[in-house]
């Protein structure tokens, strides 16, 4: 896919989906800023080679968004695309039980962290009279997931918040859809069959795995690559969209929790 002049913000960009997606823009010979909590990612930018920056910061907090989107302007002049995927799990626990201060966590970073980059990236934008948004979130965004409320909620209301902001800005010539990862082979589901059960990791991945029609994972790539598609011009048609890329998990319903 071709990104040739074209500038993209990717936050978790340090690793994961984030990374992959970087690393397809430059591919596509664009230039990213991956944004990440992880200092690391400026060193992650740095491999990545001249064309890319590494930006740190959390992106709950509204300056340090505006300071990724600052940094962007400044070094390459202008912002084509946007990837909100930064995003936490959370802790596995009932309602009942969940902790106040996790659930305030996991909806700052997962649905206040996607708001506040279409916040401050969409004057830019606008400017520009041009853009393309892809705001992840999960199938944990169209079906119940036992256990996992905060993200569950946070995933439901990053669909909602595609939908209405595709509304507002199409006139302007911005594309803005979403994509709704399956279990994915990342750092976040190690982190989930562990808490699931520590004592059998591997156990929960066998269980996850039995309840995906294909039978196992997706890779960040190819998760990555629905993103850039929608990123591309070759989706000039599409927006207030979501695409499933979940392997079929949620055509067959199985009663398995489901995270990207």
């Amino acid at each position: 896919m071709d990104f040739n002049g074209k500038v993209a913000i990717v936050t978790g960009g340090a690793a994961g989906i984030g990374l992959a997606v970087a690393q397809g823009i430059l591919k596509g010979g664009g230039k990213v800023v991956t944004v990440d909590r992880d200092p690391a990612v400026t060193g992650v930018a740095k491999g990545l080679g001249d064309n890319a920056l590494g930006v740190t910061a959390d992106v709950s907090n509204s300056a340090d968004v505006q300071a990724y989107v600052k940094a962007a302007v400044e070094r390459f002049g202008r912002i084509d695309c946007l990837v909100n995927n930064a995003g936490i799990e959370g802790k596995i626990a009932p309602v009942a039980e969940y902790d106040e201060a996790v659930w305030d966590q996991v909806i700052a970073v997962n649905l206040k962290g996607t708001f506040l980059g279409l916040r401050h990236v969409l004057p830019v934008m606008i400017a520009q009279r041009s853009g393309s948004v892809v705001n992840i979130s999960s199938t944990a965004g169209v079906i119940g997931t036992p256990r996992m409320p905060a993200y569950t909620a946070s995933k439901h209301a990053v669909i909602g918040l595609t939908k209405t902001v595709s509304g507002e800005v199409a006139r302007q010539g911005i594309r803005v859809n979403c994509v709704c990862p399956g279990p994915t082979d990342t750092a976040m589901l190690r982190s989930i069959e562990t808490m699931i059960n520590p004592n059998d990791p591997d156990g929960v991945r066998d269980a996850y795995k039995a309840a995906i029609p294909t039978g196992r994972y997706a890779t960040a790539e190819e998760i990555a690559n629905v993103v850039l598609f929608l990123l591309s011009d070759l989706a000039a048609s599409v927006t207030g969209a979501h695409y499933m890329a979940d392997n079929g998990r949620t055509q067959v319903g199985a009663a398995v929790t489901t995270v990207k």
